[in-house]
């Protein structure tokens, strides 16, 4: 599943695209893709279509699309040289998005005008929109977990979320994150440390492969209970996270197949560098033990067994 750097580079190669670009047409291929559109298909063109994208949001491992009326979205833009990229438009509670959540193989691919079912990824195209200088975008989901729901922002006391995330917590990428208050409330808890970077009502965007990789650098073993951890070793695992986090966006994530591609169709490069995430069996890059893979939960730990001990 895409984690937080896939989605933040994805998000950023449609910035480059689609902001400013207005709906034009919209067809919808699979209705997995839209099951949480009560109306279905036709509530659904009638949401989006006409709309200019006017801006691109994501939480964690959430990511949308701000939506407006051409009449709005042109009189933001109105006073910026045309030789400069549309602005995006400050964001307000009440604003029409449409949320995307790529579930575990979703895709979202730039299109030039000719692109169709001559191409190979048009067999998993999901949803296909077809913008006002006649690209497209393609929404490719494989194994259709992902969807599109449009929504509004609201404010849950964590800064402007759409109404069906308003339960996900900030990320390691927020500026307006509070590392010492999360690292706290890990500390109140019993469960696994791992357990809980995974949960996304503590802290935002962290899935296994980049739990293994923060937990490897804070040399902390996955299974070792939050609050026998002291807050401070905590904040440092946070810290930790947030260095991968950032070395993983600037390589454009991890790709160990082609169901994590950007916006061009291209892979990431961040899988190279894995210093826990798959790399059993292979010596540690930091003291030459081997590294082990056990079960946990319905998911798999990477560590070293040296480096990494469970303290009583």
């Amino acid at each position: 599943m895409p984690e937080l750097p896939e989605v933040e580079t994805i998000r950023r190669g449609l910035a480059e695209h689609v902001c400013g670009r207005t709906i034009t047409d919209v067809a919808v291929h699979h209705p997995r893709a839209i099951r949480h559109v009560l109306g279905g298909e036709g509530e659904f063109r009638s949401e989006i279509l006409g709309r200019t994208i006017i801006g691109l949001g994501r939480r964690g491992k959430f990511l949308w699309l701000n939506l407006a009326d051409p009449a709005a979205a042109t009189a933001s833009a109105s006073s910026v040289p045309t030789s400069q990229p549309t602005p995006q438009a400050t964001p307000q509670a009440g604003d029409q998005v449409v949320v995307v959540h790529l579930g575990m193989s979703g895709q979202m691919l730039i299109k030039d005008s000719n692109a169709n079912s001559d191409d190979p990824k048009f067999k998993h195209c999901r949803i296909q929109v077809r913008f006002d200088d006649d690209t497209q975008l393609w929404f490719v989901d494989q194994r259709t977990f992902g969807y599109w729901l449009p929504t509004q922002l609201v404010d849950a006391g964590l800064g402007l979320v759409p109404e069906t995330a308003d339960h996900i917590a900030r990320d390691l990428l927020d500026p307006e994150l509070k590392l010492s208050e999360v690292a706290a409330t890990m500390h109140s808890k019993t469960l696994a440390v791992k357990k809980l970077l995974l949960n996304q009502e503590i802290i935002a965007g962290i899935g296994n492969i980049y739990a293994d990789e923060m937990l490897w650098f804070a040399a902390i073993n996955p299974n070792q209970p939050a609050n026998t951890l002291d807050p401070a070793a905590l904040k440092n695992l946070l810290m930790a996270g947030r260095t991968v986090m950032r070395a993983a966006v600037a390589r454009g994530g991890t790709s160990f197949d082609d169901l994590y591609v950007n916006v061009n169709g291209e892979s990431g490069y961040f899988d190279v560098e894995l210093h826990a995430y798959g790399q059993d069996g292979r010596p540690c890059d930091r003291c030459g033990t081997i590294l082990v893979k056990e079960k946990f939960t319905n998911r798999s730990s990477h560590y070293c067994p040296h480096c990494q001990p469970l303290v009583p």
